[in-house]
């Protein structure tokens, strides 16, 4: 097979499939269960904003709806079968990755080494050693302990003092590593004391760029080098393009065109066995509709989803809210292989009420009667998942469609 085509709707099918958004959200979300989700999907990003849920909690919940949260705190603190690291940001990590992470622990040092420094100062590096051998005598810290107390206690990365900017130097480099958290504060450890002996081995370099291309393209299941150098983010795009262009001559890839959701087509790789299934991936349910965070795997590139769903989104946390078109932290809502709108929700979990203050549906797409009891059933299921024990809904908060 020298080539390949896939309609829109099928390639929506293969990439919510990959996602885990092709089944119902329903099924036993216990350890096993949820540690299977997590190295489908091959990592859950982790984000503080509680607008309703923090949003690995949220992920995971909007695939197995009988996810509760600490069902994923026993895999990170107990049984260690997930590590938190960095991917293209903090996320939660299967640890039998671990190994591949000293390549990226490599490149995330030599790029700190070259940066840090001139942002925090010439004794910084001094400064991590500081730390390390403090940790090492004394056992785990927090940033408030390591520092002054303020350490981490708000602000953006540029606010970070020196004790902070010392404990993610050592954390994204791989000498320390998450113990667990405390009200979403870190507490760092040696990395020899939180992940497995089994896994702590490192793979040989080009091994790990091997991996990082076939488990992202597994992921992805079809993908432009740039995709899968970003999915991880542990690769290059041009060492990406190297290992397609390998892997097609090796006749393991085929390079075919996509149909986006505006009838164009772009480039692409796949495996040919992926291309011979495609057809029989199931439809997606259609029957519910599914509200998902704003850092889910399948929303994380925003120009592919944009590609494939025509549905353009942006966080707008830090936009000034004057300038905000829809809302300090709006949540996606998809249905069927349509994302059709745009919910502003908080949960008020001291009056137990999950507040509905919008919901835009997006250009064209009717909110009939069935489509709104859809959508208010997945909110009263979000109500209970998030500790309210009401919907309270805007005045007005089913609104017209926004512009383009």
């Amino acid at each position: 097979m020298t080539g390949f085509h896939l309609d829109n709707a099928t390639a929506r099918r293969v990439f919510l499939d990959r996602h885990a958004l092709a089944e119902p959200p329903t099924g036993p979300a216990g350890p096993n269960e949820i540690q299977s989700l997590i190295e489908r999907l091959g990592f859950v990003q982790v984000d503080s904003v509680q607008t309703v849920a923090r949003a690995h909690h949220m992920i995971l919940w909007s695939r197995r709806q009988r996810y509760r949260p600490a069902t994923l705190s026993r895999l990170l603190e107990r049984e260690r079968s997930l590590f938190e690291n960095w991917t293209h940001d903090a996320a939660i990590i299967p640890t039998r990755f671990f190994p591949h992470w000293h390549e990226k622990f490599r490149r995330s040092r030599k790029r700190m080494e070259e940066r840090w420094p001139k942002w925090q100062g010439d004794t910084f590096l001094g400064e991590c050693d500081e730390v390390l051998s403090r940790i090492t005598r004394a056992g785990p810290l927090t940033a408030g302990e390591a520092g002054d107390g303020k350490a981490g206690n708000g602000g953006g990365w540029w606010e970070w003092q020196p004790a902070k900017a010392a404990l993610e130097y050592l954390w994204r480099s791989g000498d320390l590593a998450i113990a667990r958290r405390e009200a979403f504060r870190k507490i760092y450890d040696l990395t020899e004391k939180v992940i497995p002996e089994t896994h702590r081995a490192p793979s040989p370099s080009e091994h790990a760029i091997d991996w990082a291309c076939h488990a992202a393209l597994d992921r992805l299941g079809f993908a432009t080098h740039g995709e899968i150098a970003a999915f991880w983010d542990l690769v290059s795009p041009a060492e990406a393009r190297d290992w397609c262009l390998a892997e097609m001559a090796a006749g393991r890839l085929i390079e075919g065109r996509i149909e986006g959701a505006d009838g164009r087509a772009y480039r692409a790789y796949a495996r040919p066995e992926m291309i011979e299934t495609a057809k029989d991936t199931p439809e997606p349910p259609s029957g519910r509709a599914r509200i998902l965070s704003p850092f889910d795997p399948a929303l994380r590139d925003r120009k592919r989803t944009e590609r494939l769903f025509g549905f353009h989104y942006r966080i707008e946390i830090f936009v000034p809210e004057a300038r905000r078109k829809y809302g300090y932290y709006v949540f996606p809502v998809m249905e069927g292989a349509r994302l059709i709108g745009r919910l502003d929700a908080k949960a008020m979990r001291e009056t137990g009420c999950l507040s509905v203050r919008a919901f835009w549906p997006e250009p064209g797409l009717r909110m009939g009667k069935a489509r709104l009891a859809r959508l208010e059933a997945e909110l009263d299921r979000l109500a209970r998942f998030s500790d309210c024990t009401r919907v309270d809904y805007a005045d007005g908060w089913l609104r017209e469609a926004m512009p383009g």
